[in-house]
């Protein structure tokens, strides 16, 4: 079993091309059927933090590998879809 707050202290890694996506911040969960179907994670930050951030991304729970001790690597199909 791990916990959001578990997920929250480990890097997204693309396995693709090795890029760090970000850290957790929030899983979506499908209300009807209880079940995790994707984490968000921040997009970067605007001046040194100050203004924010540009968006979020958004990972689908299927474009997860492995959720590590350390890392969550994923192989996004489509990208992460961009909100904010």
């Amino acid at each position: 079993m791990v916990r959001l707050s578990d997920l929250r202290e480990r890097d997204v890694v693309d396995v693709r091309d090795g890029r760090r996506v970000g850290a957790v911040s929030d899983i979506e969960i499908d209300p009807a059927g209880g079940q995790v179907v994707a984490l968000v994670v921040p997009g970067p930050a605007r001046l040194l933090g100050l203004l924010g951030s540009d968006g979020e991304a958004v990972i689908a729970w299927g474009d997860i590998v492995t959720i590590g001790e350390d890392v969550i690597l994923v192989k996004q199909t489509g990208g992460a879809a961009p909100r904010g």
